[in-house]
Formats: structure tokens, sequence, C-alpha cells
């Protein structure tokens, strides 16, 4: 049985497209990616993420445009305030991020 929420609850959330300014490995984790994201504010996020297996080459999401939850509160991972979470699917099998097309602009929000 899916666990259902209501309209207003779904709209608390914010997805929001962000490009992807800057992608590197933390030292000490062979999880995390340091991720700078523009969003459209005044300056880019910082994002910790846990997908560096799927990257060989973090510098392969610069220039990446995909979804972020937005209205997270910040979460320190490995002593780094993440600001927001990008959104990916997985299986055992197969991994993808919630990419858009390079028409979009940082900062829309998804509806």
């Amino acid at each position: 049985m899916p666990n259902y929420i209501t309209i207003d609850e779904f709209k608390k959330g914010e997805i929001t497209i962000g490009e992807i300014k800057s992608a590197e490995m933390i030292e000490g984790s062979d999880k995390l990616l340091k991720l700078s994201v523009d969003l459209g504010e005044e300056r880019p996020r910082t994002v910790v993420s846990g997908i560096r297996k799927y990257f060989e080459d973090p510098s392969a999401l610069v220039g990446v445009k995909c979804a972020f939850a937005t209205n997270l509160e910040p979460r320190p991972l490995m002593g780094i305030p993440s600001e927001a979470m990008i959104l990916a699917v997985s299986n055992d099998e197969t991994f993808s991020l919630l990419r858009v097309s390079d028409a979009t602009t940082p900062g829309m929000r998804v509806k």
C-alpha cells in the first residue's frame, strides 16, 4: 500500500534545477563528492553526495543540470555542510541523476 501524502504536504518540498559548477573528491572518503552547485541564487551551494562510486572522474559532472532538493536542513558530512541533496535513482545495476535539458536554467522549480 502506498504511503500517501496530501498535495499540501508535497508542496512543502522544494525541488530546484541546479548546474554543477565543480565536483571534487573528499579526502578520506571513498563514497562522497563535494559539489558546488548554481541554483540561481546569489552564491553557489555546497552539496556533499554519496555518488563517488559512479564517477571515476568527478569533473565529468561539471556543467550537468539536474534536480536538487533545496529546502532540507543543512547537514554536515565529513565536516562539510551540505546545503541541498542531489536527486538520483538507482538499483543494483543502474544509476542515473535526474537530469534536465540544457534549455532549463538554474533556479527553475519543479512543479
